[in-house]
């Protein structure tokens, strides 16, 4: 079963279709049905919250549907919960 959906090819995360628990080993697929990636949780992620799936530096653009959607407000690791603890908008500056 797949855990996560990730919109477009490039995007730094996806969206949990599932609750996704600490350590869990996910699997996730790609919305054009070109491809599948797995991840480790290194944090519990709730239905329809984003898990990064690269490593992201403290000011980094974060993009999703081949967009930018903000940018990282601190160091974001590969598998961890990414929401608005961690991620800012760009549009209001």
């Amino acid at each position: 079963m797949k855990k996560f959906w990730v919109h477009a090819k490039g995007d730094h995360v996806g969206v949990a279709v599932a609750d996704i628990e600490v350590g869990e080993e996910v699997g996730g697929a790609f919305m054009d049905g070109s491809g599948e990636v797995r991840v480790k949780s290194r944090e519990k992620i709730p239905l329809g919250h984003k898990i990064a799936l690269k490593d992201l530096a403290k000011g980094e653009k974060v993009v999703e549907y081949g967009e930018t959607i903000g940018a990282t407000t601190k160091q974001v690791s590969k598998g961890d919960h990414v929401h608005t603890h961690n991620l800012k908008t760009l549009r209001w500056r």
